[in-house]
């Protein structure tokens, strides 16, 4: 069976539903239509301190091309789960366009152990990747602002390591030679969305304050003398952080048997740590009696990622203070 006829063939339930099923009420929800919604960080307020779920991990080895079915694994899981009469969730990452339209296809699993709505996941979804373009995209158009006014830190153009980032595939893009507004040039590129740094800190900031914090102190280049030059120092991490704000909600959806899901952020596990974010699980955690995540990118990456992050999953309460 296609995955889209599988999709087709299920009536979905109201995300409202779902979300009461496991303790979630209507109130700290901001739908985004009748199937996705983004659950408010106001709910983090009424969570137990502990989390009380078993914590389910599905990871691989080093995936072929195509993948190895790990996030189908997890959505069969958590639907097992429910189906014994457990409440089980499932966290997953947002798939990137670049995979989405490349040999790969989509990112929401297959048969009948799917998330829905797959065409919304799978594209735009609420918007996060895009948040997350314009954040990088307006840290980098600040650098080359600095540089244009006189470049009062002692940047050296050649020493820049911040890249731009784009949502799809541009190979002419991966390297190329940009005449900066003060008349130089130096080597730039275009990276995936998902392989920002933006990126992954979103996946492990626990509220607006960690998370503006966290982007203040990302790297952005060097001056001549070898000291490094910091996000904070180009004045731009408020702005950074208010195109964010929502994006740092996770966006709860439900597979084609009714079982919750949170599909929020998507860090390459390659470059990142390749995991659902903090705030998702966390709150996973604390509302179900099972999680089932998945470590992307095979258990040599994104596995050893999440063991070292987990403690950050299961303990970000108080954090958020």
């Amino acid at each position: 069976m296609s995955e889209i006829h599988a999709a087709s063939s299920m009536v979905p339930r109201p995300i409202t539903d779902v979300a009461q099923s496991f303790g979630i009420g209507s109130d700290v929800l901001r739908p985004y239509g009748r199937l996705t919604a983004k659950i408010s960080l106001s709910l983090l307020d009424r969570l137990p301190s502990a989390p009380s779920a078993k914590y389910v991990l599905v990871t691989a080895i080093t995936p072929a091309p195509l993948g190895e079915g790990k996030t189908t694994t997890s959505i069969g899981l958590a639907m097992a789960l429910c189906r014994l009469g457990h409440r089980a969730v499932v966290t997953l990452r947002q798939p990137s366009l670049g995979p989405v339209f490349g040999v790969k296809g989509g990112g929401i699993g297959g048969g009948r152990a799917q998330v829905i709505p797959m065409e919304e996941i799978n594209l735009h979804f609420t918007g996060d990747a895009h948040a997350v373009a314009s954040a990088h995209n307006l840290l980098a158009a600040s650098i080359d602002n600095h540089l244009f006014h006189g470049n009062a830190l002692g940047l050296d153009p050649a020493r820049i390591t911040w890249p731009r980032v784009m949502g799809l595939n541009d190979r002419a893009l991966r390297s190329l030679r940009q005449i900066g507004t003060d008349g130089g040039e130096r080597d730039s590129q275009f990276i995936l969305t998902e392989a920002s740094e933006v990126m992954a800190i979103l996946a492990l900031a626990s509220n607006v304050e960690n998370l503006r914090e966290r982007l203040g102190r990302m790297i952005v280049g060097f001056i001549k003398e070898g000291e490094p030059v910091c996000a904070q120092q180009m004045r731009c991490v408020d702005a950074m952080t208010a195109l964010l704000k929502d994006a740092l909600c996770p966006n709860l959806v439900q597979t084609l048997e009714g079982t919750p899901a949170i599909v929020h952020t998507g860090p390459f596990g390659n470059i990142a740590h390749g995991n659902c974010s903090i705030l998702a699980d966390g709150m996973a955690l604390r509302l179900a009696d099972y999680v089932v995540t998945e470590a992307g990118f095979g258990s040599d990456l994104a596995q050893k990622s999440f063991v070292i992050s987990s403690v950050e999953r299961q303990d970000f309460g108080p954090m958020r203070r």
